[in-house]
C-alpha cells in the first residue's frame, strides 16, 4: 500500500549538484528502511545508500560516500538525496525504495532485493 514518488532528476554538468526527492504516501520512516538505488543502462540496480528507521543513521556506497547525503523531512513525508560533485559515472535512473522493519532491528540493506516498495524512478544525467 506504500506509494513512493521520486522527483528532482535532470541533466547537469560534471561537478554540479542535484537534489532528488521521494514522497511517501504516509509517514513510514519509523517502520521502514529507506533506500536510494540507481540503474545505469545495461547494468543492474545498485544501492546508493539508505537511512535507518527513524533516521537514526545512514549508509553510503563507496562510490558516492562524501558526495551524496540522504535525509528526511518527517513533516513532508519526504526522503531526499542530495548529490554533490556529480560525475558522468553517476548517470542513471534513480529510485527510492522502502522495506518494512522495526526501528530497533538495527538492520537495513543496500541490495535491491531487500526492498518491498519502489518509486517509478527519476533520471539523472551528468555530462562531461
Amino acid at each position: 500500500q506504500v506509494q513512493l514518488v521520486e522527483s528532482g532528476g535532470g541533466s547537469v554538468q560534471a561537478g554540479g549538484s542535484l537534489r532528488l526527492s521521494c514522497t511517501a504516501s504516509g509517514y513510514i520512516y519509523s517502520s521502514h528502511c529507506m533506500g536510494w538505488l540507481r540503474q545505469a543502462p545495461g547494468k543492474e540496480r545498485e544501492g546508493v545508500g539508505f537511512i535507518y528507521p527513524g533516521g537514526t543513521g545512514t549508509y553510503y556506497a563507496s562510490a558516492v560516500k562524501g558526495r551524496f547525503t540522504i535525509s528526511q523531512d518527517n513533516a513532508k513525508n519526504t526522503l531526499y538525496l542530495q548529490m554533490n560533485s556529480l560525475k558522468p559515472e553517476d548517470t542513471a535512473m534513480y529510485y527510492c525504495a522502502a522495506a518494512y522493519t522495526d526501528i530497533s532491528s538495527g538492520y537495513c540493506s543496500k541490495e535491491s532485493t531487500y526492498y518491498n516498495y519502489w518509486g517509478q524512478g527519476t533520471q539523472v544525467t551528468v555530462s562531461s
